[in-house]
């Protein structure tokens, strides 16, 4: 069993087309979900399918 690629905060910014800021702005806001937390560090972790979920919410709440 493969496991899923994780992305960094920078790494959905930046497919996002937003800056990193923005994204923990839309978070605390509640636009996004909150991410789930990397156990040791406790940074964002996105999985592909939280991206695809950002995007639609970026499509709608922009579009």
């Amino acid at each position: 069993m493969s496991e899923s690629k994780m992305f960094t905060a920078q790494e959905v910014a930046e497919r996002l087309g937003i800056s990193k800021q923005t994204l923990f702005r839309y978070e605390k806001k509640g636009i996004f979900p909150k991410a789930r937390r990397n156990l040791i560090n406790r940074w964002r972790q996105y999985t592909e399918d939280d991206l695809k979920k950002l995007k639609e919410i970026m499509r709608g709440h922009l579009g």
